[in-house]
């Protein structure tokens, strides 16, 4: 745990999941860029505010006292808002959390101050600004900031083309920030998002939310797994654990046609892109779909079958902590004799952990790029 100091005072801050020596802050110089500039502004601030993409609840914690709407694509960044809140002992509801598909608010209604925090997903960005425009007036502040790493002339030109007149600040700490002047008179695109394609060698047509992973096609790790899907009668739950748009679980689910397929994912988008994907193609059947924290939420020694494809980053963070959690909790949440398959680049090194863990690891198939491994629970 860490202590931020801002204009708004000191939090004590602390990244989600907790881990034990954590080396990690759960604020950056963005966060504290804009609240520095906030606190400038704050006394024009006298109407609803609006926050977007808060990774763990700093930007939440230091503004609570505005009681802003924070809006977020991710389960964890939301868990996290709210254990810093409380970790503060500012009441939840100070602060009003959001997914990433529900309405902003109710008609009519416009932000005083937006501030945004730039992720990776351009794509997202798009969406979530075509989806923002309707609750601006041209006395809305927008103020976004991210680390200059991460702002692009790309970055740039979306604020300008769907919101209005854009300029940045000068850069602080490696960080920086946009501002961008609503345009009523503006005539954006229209939101390309969600978008659609059919799934190579079959009749399915997949649906991806903007924030999913390979939005517009078939990914080569994907395409490589679900050509090696297991089936087998003893699989009756069978999880796609980090499933995106969920093509693993769809598929499985056409090999396996009596198991219980469960959907999971810590991205609200992507969860709602593997529902619609499988009611789409499976009209008469029933799945389970989950936006949690990995397996947080499965009852342990409850599942015969989980197909994984570890992200191997947090935001902007990367390692294989999240690998090693979706590990752990995999073994928990399945069955004796029940089977784990993970893909992943060779570089990886995903069997060290899996034989560690499980006390077995095999390759069931590989290529130059990629290995599926499966460990089993004894």
């Amino acid at each position: 745990m860490e202590t931020l100091s801002s204009p708004q005072g000191s939090f004590n801050l602390q990244r989600y999941p907790v881990r034990q020596k954590e080396t990690l802050r759960a604020w950056d110089a963005a966060d504290e860029y804009l609240l520095q500039t906030v606190a400038e502004q704050q006394p024009a601030v006298t109407g609803q505010v609006l926050i977007m993409n808060d990774s763990f609840g700093a930007l939440s914690c230091a503004l609570a006292d505005l009681s802003p709407l924070s809006v977020s694509d991710s389960f964890i960044a939301q868990q996290g808002t709210s254990a810093n809140l409380a970790l503060n002992q500012i009441p939840a509801d100070q602060v009003t959390l959001l997914n990433s598909l529900q309405p902003l608010a109710t008609p009519g209604t416009k932000f005083d101050l937006v501030i945004i925090k730039i992720t990776k997903s351009l794509a997202q960005l798009e969406d979530q600004l075509h989806r923002l425009r309707p609750y601006l007036n041209e006395q809305s502040l927008v103020i976004a900031g991210g680390m200059v790493k991460g702002i692009h002339t790309s970055t740039l030109k979306l604020f300008e083309t769907l919101i209005g007149p854009t300029h940045t600040s000068l850069a602080r700490k490696k960080a920086r920030l946009i501002f961008s002047e609503p345009d009523l008179h503006l005539q954006p695109p229209a939101n390309s998002y969600p978008k659609t394609y059919q799934l190579e060698g079959t009749q399915y047509q997949i649906t991806n939310h903007a924030n999913v992973f390979s939005r517009e096609k078939l990914d080569i790790g994907t395409r490589f797994f679900i050509q090696n899907l297991p089936d087998d009668n003893r699989y009756q739950d069978i999880v796609d654990l980090g499933c995106g748009n969920g093509i693993v679980g769809l598929l499985a689910a056409e090999k396996n046609p009596d198991a219980t397929i469960h959907f999971v994912d810590e991205s609200f988008m992507a969860v709602a892109s593997a529902r619609e994907n499988f009611q789409r193609a499976q009209q008469d059947r029933t799945a389970d779909f989950r936006v949690t924290d990995c397996l947080q939420g499965f009852s342990p020694v409850s599942c015969d079958l989980i197909l994984n494809n570890p992200p191997f980053h947090q935001q902007s963070a990367v390692g294989d902590f999240i690998a090693w959690q979706m590990f752990k909790e995999s073994h928990t949440v399945l069955r004796q004799s029940g089977e784990l398959w993970v893909i992943g680049n060779r570089h990886l090194g995903y069997h060290v952990k899996l034989k560690r863990l499980f006390g077995n690891c095999q390759t069931v198939a590989s290529n130059k790029k990629f290995v599926i491994l499966k460990a089993i629970k004894r």
